[in-house]
C-alpha cells in the first residue's frame, strides 16, 4: 500500500524536479543529479532521502500514483457499479493519474532490468492490493493472493498496451482493459463453481493451516517436522 505518512516537501520537490529530466535521461544518475541541482537541495540530504538515487525516485513516482488513485477512488461513487466495472474504473483511474507517459515508460524499462525486476513486481503487486483493498476486499484467505496476482497481470499488460496507444482519449486501451477484466471475473466465477470449489478446497485448507501455524505447534506436524520423543 502507498505510504500513509504526509508527503515530505523536500522529497516531493526532488521528484517534481526529476520528472523534468526523466523523459530525456530516464531514471538515471544524471536525472537524479539534475533534480538535486534544480530543487536546490543539498546532495547529502538528497542521498539520505533517496539512497539509491533515481531508482528510489522511480519508486516514489509509482507510489505517488497509487496515492492519487486512492484519493480519487475515495471520492467516487462505486455503489452503483458492478464489481467488474469497479475494477476497470480503478485501473483506468490509476493510468489517468500516472501523469507523464514517458516517465512511466522509462520506469517500465528500469524495472524490467534484472537488478530491479523484483522491485517492479512488488510495486505492481502493491497497486493491485491497493485497488482490491479500496474496493472492500480485505479477507486474508486463499483468494486474497490469487485475486491480486490476477489483477497485477491485468494491470501490467494494460500499462504496456497504454504506452503504445495513440488513439484519441486512449480508447483502445480502455477496450483492451475491458477484455482483460474478463480474466479477473473468470477466476471469480470459477471459484463459485461447485467443481472448482472442490479443486480449490485442498490448497485453501493448506493455506489456512500454514497461515494459522505458530512455532509452538510445529511439533504436531508429521514427517520431518515432528520433534523427536525421548524414546527416539
Amino acid at each position: 500500500m502507498p505510504d500513509q505518512m504526509p508527503p515530505d516537501p523536500t522529497r516531493e520537490a526532488l521528484l517534481d524536479a526529476a520528472l523534468m529530466h526523466v523523459p530525456f535521461d530516464g531514471w538515471s544518475e544524471a536525472a537524479f543529479r539534475a533534480a538535486v541541482r534544480d530543487a536546490g537541495v543539498d546532495m547529502a540530504l538528497a542521498r539520505a532521502l533517496f539512497p539509491r538515487g533515481a531508482v528510489d525516485l522511480a519508486v516514489a513516482f509509482h507510489k505517488r500514483g497509487d496515492a492519487a488513485m486512492l484519493e480519487r477512488l475515495a471520492r467516487a461513487d462505486l455503489l452503483g457499479m458492478r464489481m467488474r466495472e469497479r475494477i476497470a474504473f480503478a485501473v483506468r483511474v490509476r493510468l489517468e493519474v500516472a501523469g507523464d507517459k514517458e516517465a512511466v515508460r522509462r520506469g517500465a524499462t528500469l524495472f524490467s532490468l534484472p537488478p530491479y525486476a523484483p522491485e517492479g513486481a512488488r510495486l505492481i503487486w502493491g497497486t493491485a492490493d491497493a485497488i482490491w483493498t479500496a474496493l472492500g476486499d480485505t479477507e486474508r484467505d486463499f483468494s486474497y493472493y490469487t485475486k491480486r496476482a490476477t489483477l497485477a497481470g491485468v494491470y501490467s499488460s494494460t500499462v504496456l498496451f497504454w504506452l503504445g496507444d495513440d488513439t484519441p482519449d486512449s480508447s483502445a486501451t480502455w477496450a483492451f482493459l475491458d477484455r482483460r477484466i474478463e480474466d479477473v471475473m473468470r477466476f471469480e466465477k470459477a471459484r463459485q463453481n461447485p467443481v472448482m470449489k472442490g479443486v480449490l478446497a485442498g490448497p485453501e485448507w493448506v493455506f489456512d493451516r500454514l497461515r494459522s501455524r505458530t512455532p509452538r505447534d510445529a511439533s504436531d506436524m508429521p514427517g520431518r517436522w515432528s520433534r523427536p520423543t525421548p524414546q527416539e
